[in-house]
């Protein structure tokens, strides 16, 4: 399995934007040729724990990611739904994400 430490993200849209190239690279896809949806992923309290991020690739493949708010990483699943991959923030570079109520 894929582990790598990822460079500095300070908002909402660096991760996305992270997370997106970095399905299309590790699947050889085109980069801003497929769609994308995010949903917010909530613990039962309602507290948000994380985000679920989906390439919606050819042929109806999805490839997804999940950033994982409390340990800060995130785990990239193939479209089979195996994880492959799993990427570090490093703790200092740790975000507030007030927008996710928008996404």
């Amino acid at each position: 399995m894929r582990q790598a430490n990822m460079q500095r993200i300070s908002s909402l849209n660096e991760l996305k934007n992270f997370i997106y190239q970095t399905l299309c690279r590790d699947h050889d896809l085109l980069i801003n040729s497929f769609p994308t949806s995010e949903s917010v992923l909530r613990r039962g309290q309602g507290a948000v724990c994380g985000i679920m991020f989906c390439l919606h690739g050819p042929r109806a493949a999805k490839f997804t990611a999940i950033w994982e708010r409390d340990n800060n990483r995130i785990l990239f699943y193939g479209p089979n739904g195996k994880r492959y991959g799993e990427t570090s923030i490093p703790e200092t570079e740790r975000f507030e994400m007030p927008e996710l109520s928008s996404v």
